[in-house]
This record gives C-alpha cells, sequence and structure tokens, in this order.
C-alpha cells in the first residue's frame, strides 16, 4: 500500500520532481552541504580534542573554562547559533586583534599616525551567510566531540600514562602516542555519527541564509513553481544518499580501527 502510494499519489509530481532535483544549482547546494561538513567536522574535531584536555587539566581555570564552553555550545541550539553569528553586525562593526592603546596614547608617545591592530575583520565578513553558518555548526560541534574525546581519554587504563611518564615522556607525548591511538576506538564511532548528524545540520543555515546551500536551493524552487511538496521529497532523497554514503564509509573505519579487539578479548 505504501510503495502503491509513491506511485500514484499525484503529490509527488515524480517527473516535476526529477526534472529539477539535478539541476546545476541544486548540485552547487550538495557540494556546499559537503564543504560544510567537512569543514565544521575538521574545525570541530580540532578544537573538540583541545577543550577534552582542557577538561582533564589539574587546573581549576582551565577545567572550568572548556567545561564553560561545552556548557553554552551544548546548550544553545544550533540553528539560534547560526542565526546570532549571521547577526554579529548588530553587536561589533569591526573584530581588530592588536595591542592595547587607544590613539591618544599613541600620540602621547610620539606616535600620533600609528595604529595599534594586527589586523581586523568586518563583522559583515564573518556575518556573511556561509562563514556564519560555518562558525555556528564547527563551534557547536566542537563542544559534543570534547565530551566524545573525553570519554574516550578517560576510557584507557591510567596506568598507561603512569609507565609513559615513568619512561620519562611528557604529557603532551604520552597523549599523542600512547592514550589517543588506543582511544579511537572509542572516539571513531560517535564521531561518524556526529558527522551524519552534521551533514544533516547543514541545512540550517538556509535560514542564515546561506543561499547556496542545497535546502534552501530546493526550497527556493519548491516556492517558485508552487510544487513545495516535491521539492521537500527531493530534500529527504538528497540527504537520504548522502548520509548513506557516510555510512558506509562509517563502517569500514569502524572496522578498521576496531581489528584485533576481539581476538585480544579471546585470548584473555
Amino acid at each position: 500500500m505504501f510503495v502503491n502510494m509513491l506511485l500514484t499519489n499525484p503529490a509527488f509530481q515524480w517527473e516535476f520532481m526529477v526534472n529539477n532535483m539535478f539541476t546545476p544549482p541544486v548540485l552547487t547546494g550538495v557540494r556546499t552541504s559537503l564543504l560544510l561538513t567537512v569543514l565544521a567536522m575538521v574545525i570541530g574535531v580540532g578544537l573538540g580534542v583541545v577543550f577534552a584536555v582542557m577538561r582533564l587539566s589539574p587546573s581549576p581555570i582551565v577545567a572550568g573554562a572548556a567545561w564553560a564552553y561545552t556548557w553554552f555550545f551544548r546548550a544553545v541550539p544550533r540553528i539560534v547559533l547560526a542565526i546570532l553569528f549571521g547577526n554579529l553586525g548588530i553587536l561589533y562593526a569591526t573584530f581588530s586583534v592588536g595591542f592595547p592603546f587607544d590613539q591618544q596614547l599613541l600620540g602621547l608617545l610620539g606616535f600620533p599616525d600609528a595604529d595599534a591592530r594586527i589586523f581586523g575583520v568586518d563583522a559583515r565578513t564573518i556575518g556573511a551567510g556561509f562563514i556564519a553558518g560555518l562558525l555556528a555548526l564547527a563551534l557547536s560541534e566542537a563542544a559534543y566531540m570534547a565530551e566524545i574525546v573525553r570519554a574516550g581519554i578517560t576510557s584507557i587504563d591510567p596506568g598507561q600514562t603512569e609507565a609513559a611518564q615513568a619512561l620519562g615522556m611528557s604529557r603532551l607525548l604520552t597523549l599523542r602516542r600512547i592514550v589517543l591511538p588506543q582511544a579511537m576506538r572509542v572516539i571513531v564511532p560517535p564521531t561518524g555519527n556526529e558527522t551524519i548528524a552534521m551533514l544533516k545540520d547543514t541545512a540550517l543555515v538556509a535560514f542564515v541564509p546561506v543561499t547556496n546551500e542545497l535546502f534552501f536551493q530546493l526550497q527556493a524552487i519548491g516556492n517558485r513553481t508552487f510544487q513545495v511538496f516535491p521539492m521537500l521529497v527531493a530534500a529527504c532523497i538528497w540527504y537520504l544518499a548522502m548520509t548513506s554514503v557516510l555510512m558506509v564509509v562509517q563502517h569500514f573505519v569502524e572496522r578498521r580501527f576496531s581489528r584485533g579487539v576481539a581476538g585480544a578479548g579471546g585470548a584473555g
């Protein structure tokens, strides 16, 4: 009955859907969604490792700062973050990095025409669609990855860290050579799930808006032709296809990192 509905219900408009879901703007949207996924995950994983190590730091200030970061970005929905980053121009006109000297003080020191800024970025550049969406997704992902990496690190027997330190290895070297390679077996499966979730969450940047994103393009076609429902079905098909490929990749990556685990357990 379900298949019969798919084939016979005129609301699906299959011919119209196929003719419009492979147009150049839609294919550009597919590339944009994949690029957002890759960049957001690379930034998120990198920052996640940093914040996970900070959470495990013996310093209460460092650990507290990492906890505050994960608390905030895990609590705020990503769509809210995306719209927030898209409106940063309301808060600041420019974002500058430089020395803490104002122009009046530089004049008193004999440098009236000097500029204490090293570089500055127009807030409209950061708030532009793609950058705003990328920041929202990446910074939010970093908070989740921090907890995943922290769980992986704490799953390793502390005795291995103590043995490495007894051999004269630094804390950073122990983390890189001993702890993280073993923790990957715990980290990889949820990271694969996060990557699949990230690909789906790229649809949220359509509300920034990112005009060359997949969901935005499909929605635009539906609104322009008054065929909204077929384009929503087309969006489902595109995301199903892309996430299915990622699931296959995740399967082989997990199998790669779990080699030898079952054998080791059986031998014990």
